[in-house]
C-alpha cells in the first residue's frame, strides 16, 4: 500500500523533474534590476491536492504589502511572473485514489508540515543554483495561505506578518 517514507521519496523523484525548469525561472529573477518601489521578493507555492500538482508565483512587493506594478517611465522590473506551472508532485491512479485518500487522512498533520518542507527545500535549493544569494532584496517563499514563510536569506521560517516590518 502506502507508506509515508516512500511518499515523501516520490515527491522528492517528481520535483526533481522540474528542476531545471525553476531553476531557469528563478535566474530570470535573480539576475533582473528592479524598481526603485520594490523592497523584497515574495514566491507563493499555491498547491491543489485533488490533482497533486504545485504552481509557483513570483510577486515583487513594497513594505506595506502591496504588489509593484510597473510604471511607465520607472525603470526596472516590478510586477508577476509564473516561475512554475501545474508541476505534478505525485501521481495516484484512479484504481489505487480510494486507498491514497485513505492513507492521506490517516497521516495527515505529519504528510501536510512534511509536504511543506519538502516543497521549500527544493525551491531554496534552486534558487541558490539560480544565482539568488547575489539579490540585494529581501526574498521569501510560502505556501499559499499557510501563515509561515521561509526567509531564504537567513534560511528561516517566520511568521508571515514580520517579512512587511
Amino acid at each position: 500500500m502506502f507508506t509515508v517514507d516512500e511518499y515523501l521519496a516520490s515527491i522528492k523523484t517528481n520535483l526533481a523533474q522540474h528542476t531545471d525548469v525553476l531553476v531557469n525561472n528563478l535566474k530570470t529573477v535573480a539576475e533582473a534590476t528592479f524598481a526603485p518601489d520594490v523592497e523584497l521578493l515574495d514566491f507563493s507555492a499555491f498547491i491543489e491536492p485533488s490533482r497533486h500538482d504545485l504552481s509557483i508565483m513570483f510577486f515583487s512587493m513594497d513594505r506595506e504589502a502591496n504588489e509593484v506594478f510597473e510604471e511607465a517611465g520607472t525603470p526596472g522590473f516590478a510586477g508577476s511572473e509564473s516561475m512554475l506551472d501545474e508541476a505534478v508532485y505525485y501521481h495516484v491512479t484512479s484504481k489505487s485514489s480510494d486507498d491514497f485518500d485513505v492513507f492521506h487522512e490517516e497521516h495527515e498533520e505529519i504528510l501536510i508540515e512534511q509536504e511543506r518542507q519538502l516543497f521549500t527545500e527544493w525551491f531554496s535549493t534552486c534558487w541558490q543554483q539560480a544565482g539568488g544569494e547575489r539579490v540585494q532584496l529581501p526574498a521569501y517563499f510560502n505556501v499559499h495561505d499557510e501563515g509561515e514563510t521561509f526567509d531564504l536569506k537567513r534560511q528561516i521560517w517566520m511568521d508571515e506578518e514580520e517579512k512587511w516590518d
